[in-house]
């Protein structure tokens, strides 16, 4: 399903369902490490300081554009289970409508529970993560 085919609340929910198929925390690790895989390369020259996430126990990236009517995202870092979590943020965020982005909260964190099951410092950077997202669609609202 593509993200014009789903609202973002629909995607969090179909994610969360894809994550509870799993009771042991085990085998909700490797989904994220197999999503994490499946994230395109994030070429070397554009990880810069200016793209860095702050707060992140990894290092992480994330590049935005805009056509005028949806933004898109690509990402990477340098830790395996960031990269699955940057992969579900790309999955349900990138080719979205900003103003979409901004009126749907985000539930798939606690839903999954993901705050209960991350480092404090993996948590606060997934959090970032999110909230840079959020940053860059309230930025091209109106634009």
């Amino acid at each position: 399903m593509s993200a014009s085919d789903e609202t973002i609340a629909e995607a969090q929910e179909r994610l969360a369902a894809e994550f509870e198929l799993f009771d042991d925390w085990m085998d909700r690790y490797q989904l994220l490490i197999d999503q994490g895989r499946k994230l395109a390369a994030l070429p070397e020259a554009e990880r810069t300081d200016e793209l860095k996430v702050p707060g992140c126990q990894s290092q992480v990236w994330l590049k935005s554009a805009f056509d005028g009517e949806r933004l898109h995202f690509r990402a990477a870092s340098d830790a395996i289970i960031t990269s699955g979590l940057i992969a579900l943020l790309l999955e349900l965020y990138s080719g979205r409508r900003p103003q979409e982005i901004l009126a749907t909260p985000f539930t798939l964190g606690d839903r999954i529970g993901l705050q209960a099951h991350l480092s404090p410092s993996r948590a606060n950077g997934f959090a970032n993560m999110v909230k840079r997202i959020k940053e860059e669609a309230a930025l091209r609202v109106g634009a």
